[in-house]
């Protein structure tokens, strides 16, 4: 592989990448980003397959003896997408839709997300085909010690290290993390992040991705010139990252006019009570039924005429149709994948400015990383250092990323990717082929 100049040196020969093929999956999508970046670099097809392939996976069987005593069967996978700049690092899914392709297209975006912010990890991935909200609490702690032990292989504190994603919450990687150290013989909280502190976990992660989401979005409206309390903003998704997103808006300033979940939406143009809308949902399980509001639909939010739009759900919200209908001034990708290829392209030619969730959503791995950090020295760090730490990383890396673009005329989607692929390849290269 030939050696390329990092992305904070003027590098003369990045030009603006061909707009890829029409893309329709989450991995096409993936496969798309990919290809316009080595396409900006100038990688040969060699280098393009040895990014695009995934280092090792695994399709695991997860029988589950329910309750009742009835015997069902799960899939289950793990993919390691590259590993060149240290273990894997990815979360745990459980959602009826989970597939391979959409964990191998999850697992690259986490490489390229850790390459961002310069973390020492490599990109990783697992989900089981289950929805979890259809069964009971113990029924999912056997699915997942079953899942754990299926693949504890390929997982470790060195190796792979697991985190929450949707579906999944700390107490899933309190599970993983007693079924791997039972196995061991002894107690390893570094094999997870995002579990609970009382056994290892660090201050600050259950909200550490929505925050990053809030710091990146007052760095891009910053130089605009334009204050974080002087926007509107719609959230799309009221989940773990999304409400908590809303949340700290509403805390620094912004007006949260609008947010929605699986059930419908709501909106106040005055701005919503976030903290009684929180309230609301932990009593009710939804945002549908909150007296302080309007029914809103989830297409219909992704249009209203707001300064921020934060999409924070799930893939592929945002395609060719309905980026035509956003109104919005800045895009801030929460979730991940919301925006496909022609999606991008119609927003890109509409003026709209999108943060791409390679950079926006990465609070949450650059906190799991402060956890294992953490769990390694056993030595743990205060909820301000984490903030801190944690504001600094996730500014840094928006200014990284956001100069190269406007240096070489990129959009910040393609800007992030150079970065993360570059310093993926860069790794790769400086360690050479075996054998």
């Amino acid at each position: 592989m030939t050696s390329t100049p990092l992305p904070d040196t003027p590098v003369d020969h990045l030009a603006s990448p061909a707009a890829p093929a029409r893309t329709s999956s989450t991995l096409d999508t993936a496969h798309g980003q990919l290809a316009s970046a080595v396409a900006v670099l100038g990688y040969d097809e060699g280098q393009h397959q040895m990014l695009a392939t995934p280092r090792r996976e695994i399709h695991v069987a997860v029988p589950l003896r329910r309750d009742d005593g009835e015997t069902v069967l799960f899939h289950g996978f793990r993919v390691q997408h590259n590993i060149s700049r240290g273990p894997g690092k990815g979360g745990l899914r459980y959602a009826p839709g989970v597939d391979i392709d959409e964990v191998r297209a999850l697992a690259m975006w986490m490489t390229w997300k850790c390459g961002i912010v310069d973390l020492p990890y490599g990109g990783a991935k697992g989900g089981i085909a289950i929805d979890p909200r259809d069964y009971t609490t113990a029924e999912l702690e056997r699915v997942t010690r079953r899942y754990t032990s299926e693949i504890m292989p390929m997982i470790g504190p060195d190796t792979d290290v697991m985190a929450p994603d949707m579906g999944t919450d700390e107490q899933t990687m309190a599970w993983v993390m007693d079924t791997y150290s039972v196995n061991r013989g002894y107690t390893i909280p570094a094999v997870v992040t995002g579990k609970p502190l009382a056994v290892g976990g660090s201050r600050g992660r259950g909200t550490a991705t929505s925050a990053g989401i809030v710091h990146v979005t007052a760095a891009a409206l910053g130089e605009a010139g334009v204050p974080l309390a002087d926007v509107t903003v719609a959230v799309q998704g009221f989940g773990k990252v999304g409400s908590h997103a809303a949340a700290i808006f509403a805390a620094r300033g912004a007006t949260v006019v609008a947010v929605s979940d699986q059930y419908g939406g709501l909106r106040n143009d005055a701005g919503l009570d976030v903290p009684r809308l929180l309230a609301h949902v932990a009593a009710t399980g939804s945002v549908v039924g909150f007296d302080g509001a309007d029914p809103l639909s989830n297409a219909d939010l992704l249009g209203l005429d707001v300064d921020v739009l934060v999409p924070a759900a799930v893939e592929g919200v945002l395609d060719g149709d309905t980026a035509a209908g956003v109104r919005a001034r800045w895009v801030v990708e929460g979730a991940n994948g919301p925006t496909t290829t022609e999606g991008d392209r119609v927003l890109a030619a509409r003026g709209v400015t999108v943060v791409p969730d390679v950079l926006a959503n990465a609070g949450g791995v650059v906190v799991s990383y402060f956890e294992w950090v953490q769990a390694n020295q056993t030595y743990w760090w205060s909820e301000q250092e984490i903030a801190d730490r944690l504001e600094h990383r996730m500014t840094s890396a928006y200014g990284d990323v956001s100069a190269l673009a406007k240096r070489e005329g990129l959009s910040l989607r393609d800007a992030a990717l150079v970065i993360g692929v570059q310093r993926t390849a860069e790794a790769h290269r400086i360690r050479g082929l075996y054998p």
